[in-house]
């Protein structure tokens, strides 16, 4: 055959988050045709969604459009649409769109799709207490919020308004704490003169957790000073607290004696538990493997998927005893580039990935932050330097570098926060579109995976 009429090696990447953007990236220049599958239009940047739910960014600052970031790479296209099956055997991957199924084959397949907010077997849990996982869930949240204390101020029994203004935020790692720490300072410092009957100092953050102290991860010395932070802001940190129900007008708890109790709240936000997509399960059952207790499939050294070499998982799906980290998805995603692109110029490797731990940061206020970063640790406002800037290097396109330093600049040195903008439709149009059956929302059955 002509050497110019063969076909170039095909490969298919599932989700557009760091792992699947990372790896697409990564084979700009080999031998291959890209094909990258998402549900969304947008490469998002997960670590700031807590600030698109607390007015301080915007959506767009934080997810550029796929095809824009891509519109150089010409050996890469974007499908919209979200993939229903994938078959192994025959190398293939089908997605749904709303004008009808695509089939796509491929000769060596990422899969990249990330994780999902877990419930811990209660997911009725989510329709009082949304995650953070989605700019629709960071507006939903956003409305949430900004809704509790319009509500509050036009309550006419006295007794009504406590619950509105009583904010509780189950789970203390990082995005727990930074979503109380800014709902703290968005009650005491940029709400507070804005209502007449109301007064949103008042207001109560509660951050919870089964665990014994906040920022585990960060060892000791930094969830202390991450603790005495928050409390300085208002913030009632409760630990050793386990959550065992709630509904539209609060939760219960159980303490570490057995008791449970109550508080009364009207916004809960869940920021405990997360759970590889359930992708990672699909996988699993074809290659007859088990997934682990956070769904995540078993892969070999290199990524790939047991008895199937072509196929990659990364990120937050793989079970390979690194963190479910950005670092990691975007570290792995170039790993895994780098293989499939020498197979396509004709050499079989097997490279092992080896994971780069580059430190973890968190804010937990304006000019307050922990880093741990190797055998270093920092925080306050040298930590939160580091993070300001960290993270700014890692924002994707030049206009979000810039709309997000200004809103940076407008919410931590002016007070003001400038995504203040709330809809009806914000609030209630996921859990509307959750009541819909598969042919009311045009979906067959078999998309519809577990959301939570």
């Amino acid at each position: 055959m002509n050497e110019s009429m063969k076909q170039r090696h095909r490969v298919v990447v599932i989700g557009s988050g760091f792992g699947g953007l990372f790896a697409t990236k990564a084979l700009k220049d080999a031998p291959v045709d890209v094909t990258i599958i998402a549900k969304t239009n947008h490469h998002l940047f997960q670590p700031l969604l807590y600030q698109v739910a607390t007015g301080i960014l915007s959506e767009g600052s934080i997810a550029p459009p796929t095809r824009e970031i891509l519109r150089g790479q010409i050996n890469a296209e974007v499908h919209l649409g979200e993939v229903i099956d994938i078959d192994i055997k025959s190398k293939t991957v089908t997605s749904w769109t709303p004008s009808g199924t695509l089939n796509d084959p491929y000769d060596s397949l990422i899969v990249a799709a990330g994780s999902t907010q877990s419930y811990f077997g209660n997911n009725y849990f989510a329709e009082h207490a949304p995650g953070l996982k989605s700019i629709d869930d960071a507006l939903e949240l956003r409305g949430r919020i900004l809704s509790a204390f319009e509500f509050a101020e036009i309550e006419t029994e006295p007794d009504a308004v406590e619950p509105w203004l009583t904010f509780v935020v189950v789970g203390a790692g990082p995005t727990g704490v930074e979503m109380a720490g800014q709902i703290a300072e968005l009650a005491h410092r940029t709400l507070r003169e804005d209502y007449r009957r109301i007064d949103p100092e008042q207001a109560r953050v509660v951050l919870l957790d089964g665990a014994s102290t906040v920022l585990a991860t960060f060892g000791d010395r930094l969830a202390a000073k991450a603790t005495k932070r928050l409390k300085q802001l208002g913030v009632d940190v409760q630990l050793g607290a386990m959550v065992v129900h709630i509904d539209e007008h609060g939760i219960e708890i159980k303490d570490p004696d057995g008791s449970v109790r109550r508080i009364e709240s009207r916004t809960k936000v869940w920021a405990a538990g997360v759970a590889a997509s359930p992708l990672a399960k699909h996988l699993a059952n074809q290659a007859g493997l088990d997934v682990d207790r956070l769904g995540r499939v078993p892969v070999e050294d290199d990524c790939s998927l047991p008895s199937f070499p072509e196929v990659f998982v990364i990120g937050d799906m793989m079970d390979a005893g690194v963190p479910g980290v950005a670092q990691v998805a975007m570290q792995s995603g170039k790993h895994v580039a780098k293989i499939i692109a020498a197979r396509a110029a004709g050499r079989d490797v097997h490279l092992p990935f080896k994971y780069v731990d580059k430190g973890s940061m968190a804010t937990i206020s304006r000019f307050a932050a922990v880093a741990s970063v190797g055998r270093f640790r920092f925080s306050g406002f040298i930590a939160w330097l580091m993070w300001l800037v960290i993270h700014l290097l890692y924002l994707i396109g030049f206009k979000q570098r810039v709309t997000t330093l200004l809103h940076w600049t407008i919410s931590f040195v002016g007070g003001g926060r400038a995504e203040r903008a709330i809809t009806r439709q914000q609030v209630v149009a996921r859990r509307a579109l959750d009541t819909l059956t598969p042919a009311q929302s045009g979906r067959p059955d078999r998309v519809r995976f577990p959301r939570r």
